[in-house]
């Protein structure tokens, strides 16, 4: 029981403070049951903080921290529909055969409660753990199809709303995609992309990644409606996203009809659903049948188990990134799994195929649940034939032949040789054209790869010398002179996009969008960048050490500076163009702060603002050439740790106002 329990809290951990889970929910259930049974059996051993007595998650140390006015507890789950006639009888003793059901789409997404007071959104706070939640109003503002104020006059004085936000699978593609480009780890499905994003602490960073809301459940301090399904209706007048696959139900065969028809639907929608949840319709008989100390009497989820079937593993290839990261994929005899043919699935790195123990030929599982792409859950070992070979990760890379490196606490295999390995200078210099970066019109994914065949391209420098070899270029099939000129104009025109534009372009490992600008506008130029230490680069706001080292071993390459200086003499911008800033003082020139925790009259970013206008420098980390600490509610204890011990001065919030308004 204690190994269990355990074993369980870490999950939850895993799941609803990291977002990124280490079991599939059907495992987690199957040992929450295990749990729950033994402790009924020995109640004398049963943990007063056990798990099954639980909902949601526990509460980040990032956010203010609030408790809920109705606790947000979980619903009672089930995967088989014995389960549900048995709660469709408990219902019948209970209050009787005069009743309906709602039937709802189960989201896979995140729970979140928003309060609204005269029709103006208050604030908007997770799940946490049921009793009390994360205050994340700002990040929830930037989703689009959530109201901030409420046009209807025909609503309470107060009241909450409930939903679940979440990602489309589109955005989640795009998005990984993007994070796997930058070499970070991709994310395993859209629920933990829409959780991990929620729980940023930069809004700006928030509003970047697309996410949806749908809303389900409306509390009040007395009864507004006299049931659930005319809530439901009401909301969406009042502006709130509310789905439109619902039905209201009056018998049990009704809900499983239902419940048969989105098993396979589900697969069409543009977003991930994991069960159906179904309500008894009417509130008055809700509050007649009452709560347990976890969930509500009155309510059930059906959960899918995640579809999977067995095909044969043909055979394993591998993918060389622009990064050099070498992926793993495994190619499979063509079987249907949730409304598609696959043929592909992912084996994410050296470990999954260790864990797997996979052999050419293995007959394996694969499932398609909450992640988009398909990937082998396990090998069916009664099938493996004699003598099959074992698969063996590749100690070279793949394309180029170079020894592959593992650097220590990472999960992938790299290969360094940026240089002379296709896909990795293939991939950068469709990164550096592309519309984020460089956005060279005239030019596409296809046409690099072709130019690079015909020994047109080798390096991102070799763009600015197309122009020279325009008789070759009118060579190429399918490749008119409007084209050339197109394209030719297009590569002329990017000399003029800024320092952060071109140095995003590099490519280097980690540096995104946001972070490109904050080194261009933290060092200026290129050759500042180039000389800097690692101290020095994560003195630069929101630069970290991975990052600060990715760059220093960039450039610590010849050939990377022999770029550098080509694209130099072709006229791209190395340099920041300082505008003039009209300061409201000097009075915190030369002064340095570091921003942590919470505070009661302005936001950090309101704060941040004051600093800078003032003359003063905001630094992300700590150090003993820091001057001062400003310190709010629930500052990390890393943090206070490390100036108490380096003797910087610790100020409040009142502190830096005192020193703004001296004369």
């Amino acid at each position: 029981m204690d190994a269990l329990v355990n074993e369980l809290n870490q999950h939850s951990y895993n799941y609803y403070v990291l977002a990124m889970p280490t079991i599939a929910d059907y495992e987690f259930d199957k040992k929450l049951e295990e749990l729950s049974k033994l402790e009924k059996e020995h109640p004398e051993f049963a943990d007063p903080d056990s798990p099954t007595l639980k909902v949601g998650g526990d509460i980040t140390k990032n956010f203010v921290t609030v408790k809920h006015r109705w606790p947000m507890l979980s619903l009672g789950n089930t995967y088989n529909e014995q389960d549900l006639r048995d709660f469709d009888e408990r219902i019948k003793k209970a209050i009787g055969d005069n009743f309906e059901y709602v039937c709802e789409l189960k989201f896979d997404g995140l729970s979140i409660s928003l309060t609204y007071q005269d029709n103006q959104l208050l604030r908007a706070v997770t799940r946490g753990d049921g009793t009390k939640g994360d205050d994340v109003t700002a990040n929830v503002k930037t989703i689009s199809n959530i109201p901030h104020h409420l046009k209807t006059a025909d609503t309470p004085a107060l009241f909450e709303i409930r939903g679940e936000i979440l990602m489309h699978s589109a955005a989640f593609e795009r998005l990984n995609k993007e994070r796997e480009e930058l070499g970070e780890v991709p994310y395993a499905n859209p629920r933990n992309f829409a959780s991990g994003t929620i729980k940023m602490q930069d809004p700006k960073e928030v509003a970047k990644r697309p996410l949806d809301a749908f809303f389900y459940s409306l509390n009040t301090e007395k009864e507004y409606f006299k049931t659930h399904w005319e809530s439901l209706q009401e909301l969406g007048k009042w502006g709130f996203h509310v789905s439109e696959h619902t039905k209201l139900s009056n018998t049990i065969e009704d809900v499983l009809e239902f419940i048969h028809y989105w098993e396979n639907e589900r697969f069409n929608l543009s977003y991930d659903i994991d069960g159906i949840v179904i309500k008894v319709n009417s509130f008055t008989q809700q509050q007649e049948l009452g709560f347990t100390a976890k969930s509500p009497r009155w309510a059930i989820s059906y959960k899918y188990k995640a579809q999977e079937v067995e095909t044969i593993l043909e055979s394993v290839s591998y993918q060389v990134g622009r990064t050099g990261a070498v992926t793993p994929v495994a190619n499979l005899k063509p079987v249907q799994l949730a409304g598609t043919t696959v043929k592909r699935a992912t084996l994410h790195n050296a470990n999954e195929i260790e864990r797997l123990d996979l052999h050419v030929g293995d007959s394996v599982f694969v499932e398609k649940g909450g992640e988009i792409i398909p990937k082998i859950i396990e090998v069916n070992l009664d099938k493996r034939k004699v003598g099959a070979q074992r698969v063996i990760y590749p100690v070279s890379c793949p394309e180029c032949g170079t020894t592959l490196v593992r650097k220590e606490g990472e999960v992938a295999f790299y290969c360094l040789n940026d240089e002379g390995c296709r896909p990795q200078i293939v991939g950068k210099i469709q990164h550096f054209i592309s519309r984020k970066a460089m956005n060279i019109d005239g030019l596409g994914d296809e046409t690099i790869e072709s130019f690079y065949d015909k020994g047109l391209l080798g390096h991102i420098s070799d763009l600015y010398t197309l122009k020279d070899r325009a008789e070759e270029l009118k060579n190429i099939e399918r490749f008119g002179e409007r084209s050339i000129e197109n394209m030719l104009k297009g590569i002329e025109l990017s000399k003029q996009m800024p320092f952060e534009k071109v140095l995003f372009g590099l490519g280097i490992r980690y540096v995104g969008e946001t972070v490109a600008k904050k080194l261009a506008i933290g060092t200026g130029h290129i050759d500042h960048l180039i000389a800097a230490k690692l101290e020095e680069l994560t003195a630069i706001d929101e630069i970290g050490g991975r990052i600060a080292e990715s760059i220093t071993e960039y450039f610590s390459k010849q050939a990377h500076i022999d770029q550098i200086n080509l694209l130099k003499s072709h006229g791209l911008q190395f340099e920041t163009i300082n505008t003039v800033v009209t300061l409201d003082s000097n009075k915190l020139t030369g002064k340095t702060f570091v921003i942590s925790g919470v505070f009661e009259k302005y936001s950090r970013e309101e704060l941040k603002d004051m600093i800078e206008n003032n003359g003063g420098k905001i630094l992300s980390s700590i150090s003993a050439k820091l001057n001062y600490l400003l310190a709010g509610d629930n500052m990390g204890p890393s943090k206070l740790e490390k100036a108490q011990k380096l003797n910087v001065p610790l100020i409040s919030e009142n502190d830096l106002l005192e020193m703004l308004n001296k004369d």
